[in-house]
């Protein structure tokens, strides 16, 4: 790209065949270096580790006149101008989008250290040993002998019976029908799904946990975690299923369930009886996603958002 616009003003200095002409490509090309830099820091900002987008830059018009209003030195340079005020507000944007993120990830810590405390404080203390004292021993005169009798039979100990319902619950887990169709990272994943499907919530956060835990960087993580937040939050557990669907978004932004965990948090945040937080979650969940949202997602938001009463 640079080497092509060294090329193209090189070609227009030699149309014009002025010494100021010439001149005037200098400053052109050192703030058309400073662009490219700060394009490409900013690139490395918003796709780490991804392609970046090249700008478009297209050749002007060839002219056709024999009177032009404007120079084509002076067109490039307007074009720079145009790129630099582009430039400029994309940084502005971005910084935005990072300063609402740092205010999110602090709110939720905040709720998240309270909720722990809650976990702590409600555990039970461990009972203090109580002292048991020796019995004392007082000596008893020798019986009188009696009559042989034969010992009373003991009674015969059976093994407690497996409850019923246990058995028919390993029965029933048994028969989900495990995937295996060699591909193990989604096999793990569906395997998780139809247990959860079959509502075996404490089955299906098991197998969730781990298909994280060994697939954690594979394609499906994002699906995965989400579905661990939904099996907590369908066995009654608002808690754990808030600390999975932030998790989710905030290791994953551009996962396939990123928007869904968002909705999701603020429905369990809803449920631990925090509207402000939950008002928040949803802010986020529009200038994130907004243009993205699928009609059940922004459904869920806009119901979420009544039953907060946000902005209220």
């Amino acid at each position: 790209m640079r080497q092509a616009f060294r090329i193209s003003v090189a070609v227009i200095s030699m149309a014009a065949g002025t010494v100021p002409a010439i001149a005037q490509t200098v400053p052109v090309e050192t703030r058309v270096d400073r662009l490219e830099k700060e394009m490409k820091a900013v690139q490395r900002k918003v796709f780490p580790g991804g392609t970046p987008v090249e700008p478009a830059i297209t050749a002007a018009p060839p002219v056709t006149t024999t009177t032009p209003s404007s120079t084509p030195v002076s067109d490039l340079i307007a074009r720079v101008d145009t790129l630099e005020a582009q430039l400029a507000t994309m940084t502005g944007q971005i910084e935005q989008n990072n300063f609402k993120i740092k205010q999110l990830e602090d709110s939720f810590a905040r709720y998240k250290a309270e909720v722990d405390g809650k976990f702590a404080a409600a555990a039970p203390a461990p009972a203090a040993p109580v002292a048991v004292a020796a019995p004392t021993v007082t000596p008893k005169p020798a019986p009188k002998p009696a009559a042989s009798t034969p010992p009373a039979a003991k009674p015969t100990v059976k093994p407690a019976a497996t409850t019923p319902a246990i058995e028919a619950r390993k029965e029933a887990v048994g028969a989900i029908e495990v995937p295996d169709t060699g591909v193990g990272p989604e096999d793990a994943y569906v395997y998780g799904y139809r247990l959860w499907a079959a509502k075996f919530y404490p089955e299906a956060q098991a197998q969730l946990k781990y298909t994280l835990d060994k697939y954690g960087t594979s394609n499906v993580a994002s699906k995965a975690q989400n579905l661990l937040g939904r099996a907590y939050l369908d066995d009654g557990k608002p808690a754990l299923a808030s600390v999975a669907f932030y998790e989710n978004y905030q290791k994953r932004p551009r996962g396939e369930r990123a928007a869904d965990s968002l909705a999701w948090l603020g429905e369990a945040l809803i449920q631990l009886k925090k509207p402000a937080d939950a008002c928040k979650v949803y802010t986020e969940l529009e200038q994130a996603y907004g243009t993205t949202l699928s009609a059940s997602l922004r459904g869920m938001m806009e119901k979420g958002r009544t039953r907060a009463k946000c902005g209220a």
